[in-house]
């Protein structure tokens, strides 16, 4: 009960001030959208930016680690693919849509603040390795199923160009790459500008949580409850089983075990919805299954943190 109220509550509180300021009709539909696309094309990028230029390569990316966390996301989207298709009857490009929710877990908006407040911010090294693939990984996947399922006559090679086309104007990836190639190359910043790099860092969690909340509010569940329960037992339930099973397996160090798990056990991310409306296939499943699936993770989560070493 300790965690539940000294580290995933206060998350959940910021995300419930937007819902009740988007109810209340404090904060207009329009705020909100101007608040995730700063944070989601602005704030969280320099956040990952900085996190992949600072991290120390060597050490962080352990395979153990990135095999223990993608092999359940990879299983979670497979699975999304088939069951989509084959007991709920969905077309091929829903079925796409409605994996990539059981894929691309909230890895930045729940797993960073949960795993900071759970373990202080030098526990974090785990997870910045996660998410230096979680982008290009869950897009690229998810991109690449979608095209080809959609080819219809298309070439390999147009298709190759649509999805780097994609995941190089994706905000998110961009920022990764180029924290690499800084990290990479040890490239360095003025002061100057690390600074004001370091201020759009401090502003980037709790605006994009105040902004999910607005978000969430927005795409309240309607109907589909079969296949929205569905993503919803993937992403909290089977996806942080794989991982904590494999981590368990490679014997991962005790932190790299925690991120892991912890990042797993998040619900779909915002993204969820963004890939299903960039296709307009399955958006009331994706923007439902965040919803609930968020809802369900303020005990879910706590969970699998009382389970944690």
């Amino acid at each position: 009960m300790q965690a539940l109220l000294e580290v995933i509550l206060p998350v959940f509180l910021v995300i419930g001030a937007g819902y009740l300021a988007v109810w209340r009709g404090g904060f207009s539909n329009d705020a909100v959208d101007g608040l995730m696309k700063f944070t989601q094309n602005f704030a969280i990028p320099c956040l990952l930016f900085k996190a992949i230029w600072t991290l120390d390569l060597g050490d962080s990316f352990d395979p153990k680690l990135l095999v223990s966390f993608y092999t359940g996301s990879a299983t979670g989207f497979t699975l999304g693919m088939v069951v989509s298709r084959f007991v709920f009857k969905r077309d091929w490009e829903d079925c796409v849509a409605i994996a990539f929710a059981c894929l691309f877990a909230n890895s930045v908006l729940l797993g960073l603040p949960i795993t900071e407040r759970a373990y202080g911010p030098d526990a974090l090294q785990a997870n910045y390795a996660i998410l230096a693939m979680h982008s290009p990984f869950c897009y690229g996947l998810g991109i690449t199923t979608m095209e080809i399922v959609r080819a219809k006559g298309k070439t390999a090679i147009g298709t190759v160009r649509t999805v780097l086309n994609a995941m190089l104007h994706n905000a998110l990836v961009i920022g990764i790459m180029l924290g690499a190639v800084f990290n990479i190359f040890d490239l360095g910043l003025p002061s100057p500008v690390t600074d004001a790099l370091d201020m759009m860092i401090r502003a980037a969690l709790p605006a994009a949580l105040f902004g999910v909340g607005g978000v969430l509010f927005r795409y309240r569940p309607d109907g589909d409850f079969r296949v929205i329960a569905f993503v919803c037992f993937v992403s909290l339930v089977l996806h942080p089983t794989i991982t904590w099973t494999l981590g368990k397996t490679f014997e991962l160090p005790t932190e790299a075990f925690r991120s892991a798990v912890i990042t797993a056990a998040m619900a779909p991310g915002i993204n969820a919805y963004v890939f299903a409306n960039m296709y307009g296939r399955a958006k009331r499943v994706a923007a439902s299954s965040v919803l609930i699936a968020t809802a369900l993770s303020l005990g879910t989560a706590w969970a699998w943190l009382s389970a944690l070493p």
